[in-house]
């Protein structure tokens, strides 16, 4: 089975490559030629993988899958969410998102997040939505320089180390992302069968 995987991102193609069978064959917008910014102009997570994965079926032909991620911040009301990748501008830098963050939190006493990714398949003229949450909380400095966005602030609940301290194998485990895409992969493994 040949799927697209939506994302311009190599640290979530490789994130997610290493979640799914071998049997599938993952190809990225490069792979495919694809060099556009798909905008992202849903206003919520569903929509905006919806969004994406429309676009590469209805341009290319190809079944594909996007997702979309949010940090939902209790103390923000929800934010960054949606905005998460350009919460600090449209250069979606990492390092100024998490310092906007943290400058907003400052002595905030509830710190408490949870990430959001939702899935969504175009696969065989159908479509499919799949999501993963996974609670925890903002700290108050960096820590760890795995992962990437938010990962350094966001400590998972039950674990005393931040996404950015965790190995890939023990974050892919318990992330959002991984949730959302492990309920993809056993979907898969359905309808291969």
């Amino acid at each position: 089975m040949k799927l697209v995987f939506a994302t311009h991102n190599d640290h979530k193609l490789k994130e997610v490559q290493q979640l799914l069978p071998k049997s599938i064959e993952l190809l990225s917008l490069k792979d495919i030629e694809c060099f556009d910014e798909i905008p992202e102009t849903g206003d919520t997570l569903e929509e905006n993988a919806k969004i994406k994965a429309d676009y590469v079926t209805q341009t290319y032909g190809l079944d594909c899958f996007s997702d979309d991620t949010g940090l939902l911040v209790d103390a923000l009301n929800g934010a960054p969410g949606v905005y998460s990748a350009r919460y600090a501008g449209e250069q979606k830098n990492a390092g100024d998102n998490m310092s906007k963050l943290l400058t907003e939190l400052e002595g905030a006493t509830d710190r408490s997040a949870h990430f959001k990714t939702v899935v969504h398949l175009n696969l065989q003229g159908e479509n499919f939505t799949f999501d993963g949450i996974v609670e925890g909380e903002i700290t108050t400095e960096l820590h760890g320089k795995g992962g990437f966005g938010y990962d350094p602030i966001f400590k998972p609940n039950g674990y005393d180390k931040t996404f950015g301290e965790l190995p890939s194998e023990t974050k892919n485990a318990i992330s959002h992302r991984g949730r959302a895409i492990q309920k993809l992969v056993q979907f898969l493994k359905k309808k291969a069968t």
